[in-house]
């Protein structure tokens, strides 16, 4: 039979369409197992060092993923034509033998650093200085919780080690604490693991809180900290997450404390971020992106200070899962889009961040540096481990906060051959929103998807290997992310918030 003219010119356009979907069936059928697993690994390799922040090695891992970007002719989106944008760190020695943390009260004491109270994290000040005391009682999530800066501001704050630790930190540490004084009941086992004990070499992220340092981060033993509470006023079960009181700092009355804690510059050094984009077809559109991230670094070796802890012979957190997993799935996703016949009418940007370990500081450099104009970043869509666990689930962290989940629940649905179900956040009592990339950008007001499969015992461990990814589940997982991607790209609207969502977690009205 042949056609007709009109029928002809009638059937072009479910011709176009029919090719445009063949198209995008072979971008995401170029997204493999044995790449994934070949991918893996490169990054998560011995010769790698578990990528600490920074290193040798991860610059070699910023490197490979640079030349592959340039392969598949992605725009440089980094600084000055290059695929990298690299952010200014500085290294300092801390000294615990020579600090010390005098106690002004009835019964004035001193707390000897690297004995009776660690320093784990952050930068104490440069010079001796004295504060009053608080400590931050209540739950965050009980109705009317929140800290008032007074209370808070210039002050060594104690709080509960515990589940509410993250959503505690997001309300005190905008308020600039002088030091933050973690409380539990540290069994000797963990406490003798615990950073703070030795003199050690530490990393600090200068423009993280607009320049401001993170403050001293300190850990006690809750005999100790009962002592001092005593005296201040304060009830030992002070610390207790009430779920029916509002969050406070309440003063430990007539307490100072003076920290005297050495910390020298040894170094000014830098880390990279990849990014990598690829123009859209759209004339309108084009100017708007969407964003892929993931973390190409882990946390090293012991010597690198972020955790990592030697068993027997071995002494790489190889990081395969976190996140060599999540920055593979990128790759694979780059090279996928970029092989389409039809591009998606929004811009892509693939981007592989540093410092998320440390703190989320490679995204939160580019959140505040951003290489495209961040208003016009339309989502982000960021894979941290997702390369284990359950071969047909992945918990998507953040879905219920805007209409990115409903998209999401779609793409899923028409798209049943893989074999991946996206699930709610499986784990809420980790507070997983808070604790990878995406929180960057939704802070800045991009609706966000955290797609992970979990976490599981080798977690930060020695044992966090290539050899233990489920490569044909990622390569699942990460068709189902491209096929998202492309429906957020080709989306006639932007993404949208959910009003009380943005409120929450942006602050004021949505106006997208």
């Amino acid at each position: 039979m042949r056609y007709r003219p009109a029928l002809l010119l009638a059937a072009l356009p479910v011709m176009a369409a029919g090719q445009r979907q063949q198209s995008a069936t072979s971008g995401a059928a170029s997204i493999t197992a044995a790449d994934i697993q070949r991918r893996i690994g490169i990054i998560a390799a011995d010769s790698m060092l578990g990528r600490a922040t920074p290193s040798p090695q991860l610059d070699a891992v910023a490197t490979y993923i640079a030349g592959e970007f340039r392969r598949f002719g992605l725009k440089p989106g980094g600084d000055s034509g290059t695929y990298l944008q690299r952010f200014p760190l500085e290294v300092l020695r801390f000294d615990p033998e020579s600090s010390t943390i005098g106690i002004t009260s009835r019964t004035p004491t001193t707390w000897r650093v690297g004995h009776d109270v660690l320093l784990v994290e952050g930068q104490a000040p440069s010079v001796a200085t004295t504060a009053p005391a608080a400590v931050v009682t209540g739950s965050p999530d009980a109705a009317g919780s929140a800290l008032d800066s007074a209370s808070v501001t210039g002050k060594v704050v104690f709080v509960a080690y515990g589940p509410a630790l993250n959503a505690i930190a997001v309300k005190l540490l905008p308020l600039k604490p002088l030091a933050v004084v973690l409380v539990a009941g540290f069994p000797d086992s963990i406490w003798e693991k615990l950073p703070g004990r030795e003199a050690s070499v530490t990393v600090r992220n200068p423009s993280e809180g607009g320049g401001a340092a993170v403050p001293a981060v300190l850990a006690v033993r809750t005999a100790t900290a009962n002592a001092l509470f005593a005296q201040g006023g304060a009830s030992p079960d002070s610390l207790r997450a009430w779920a029916d009181k509002p969050l406070a700092a309440r003063p430990l009355s007539d307490v100072t404390m003076r920290l005297d804690v050495h910390q020298r510059m040894l170094d000014h050094a830098s880390a990279p971020n990849v990014v990598g984009v690829l123009e859209g077809s759209d004339p309108a559109l084009k100017s708007e992106y969407v964003l892929f991230t993931a973390h190409m670094d882990h946390i090293g070796t012991p010597s690198a200070g972020e955790g990592c802890t030697a068993r027997g012979a071995d002494s790489i957190c190889n990081g395969a899962d976190d996140d060599g997993s999540g920055t593979v799935a990128v790759v694979e996703l780059a090279e996928a889009f970029s092989l389409l016949r039809d591009r998606p009418k929004r811009s892509l940007v693939f981007m592989t961040v540093s410092g998320e370990e440390r703190g989320l500081w490679g995204s939160g450099y580019w959140a505040d540096h951003p290489t495209v104009p961040l208003a016009n970043v339309v989502a982000d869509l960021n894979s941290d481990m997702v390369g284990r666990n359950s071969k047909d689930t992945v918990a998507v962290i953040g879905r219920e906060h805007s209409n990115l989940g409903t998209t999401l629940d779609s793409v899923a649905a028409a798209h049943r051959e893989l074999g991946i179900k996206p699930v709610g956040d499986l784990w809420p009592q980790e507070g997983l929103f808070f604790r990878s990339d995406h929180f960057n950008f939704a802070k800045k007001g991009v609706p966000i998807l955290f797609f992970t499969t979990g976490l599981h015992p080798d977690y930060h461990q020695v044992s966090d290997s290539p050899d233990k990814i489920d490569t044909e589940k990622e390569a699942r997982f990460a068709r189902l992310v491209f096929y998202m991607g492309l429906a957020v790209a080709n989306s006639a609207q932007r993404p949208r918030w959910k009003p009380e969502s943005y409120k929450q977690i942006v602050g004021g009205s949505s106006t997208n």
